[in-house]
């Protein structure tokens, strides 16, 4: 395997780097939803580290906070992109496609397009992880619309999962 073509023809590098400090506030914050789909605990913390818009649709990298209230995703896939999970702090209990693990600081799993995969916080206390989606996605609008999950009709709310990627079983 190689290292990709070039993307960058200067000699001496650019500053370009962007910093964002660990006290920074939330980009969103969720309200409570539960639906057929993905549940969303309240006040669900959501810092956008690095959006599709930021990274040129490399990649996309959330820092997700959960607070103690039962919440998360049924079981999906993604047609277009790969997601992985590491945990920052807290127990999440992590699907893989063919058990459920509790995962605890440090541990991570990695999901390739199409693999079945879920995740959620039954822990009864916080929890955090980081979320990346490569290449990258608008997950924002995703994280923003799944709140408004419970007034869209049985047609909108497919058509919702269908344009963000995520397809449940």
């Amino acid at each position: 395997m190689s290292y990709p073509d070039p993307r960058y023809d200067g000699e001496h590098g650019e500053i370009n780097a962007t910093f964002r400090p660990a006290t920074a506030a939330p980009d969103f914050v969720s309200s409570p939803v539960t639906t057929d789909g993905p549940t969303v605990a309240q006040g669900t913390a959501y810092h956008y580290l690095s959006t599709t818009v930021s990274t040129s649709g490399e990649y996309g990298l959330y820092r997700v906070d959960m607070g103690p209230e039962f919440g998360g995703p049924n079981t999906h896939f993604h047609k277009s992109m790969s997601e992985s999970f590491f945990i920052l702090s807290g127990t999440m209990r992590l699907f893989d496609g063919r058990r459920w693990i509790s995962a605890t600081a440090g541990d991570y799993l990695y999901v390739p397009v199409g693999g079945l995969h879920a995740f959620r916080n039954e822990s009864g206390e916080p929890a955090s992880m980081l979320m990346l989606f490569a290449p990258g996605a608008p997950r924002e609008e995703y994280f923003e619309g799944v709140t408004q999950l419970a007034g869209l009709s049985e047609e909108e709310r497919a058509e919702f999962f269908i344009r963000h990627d995520s397809f449940f079983v």
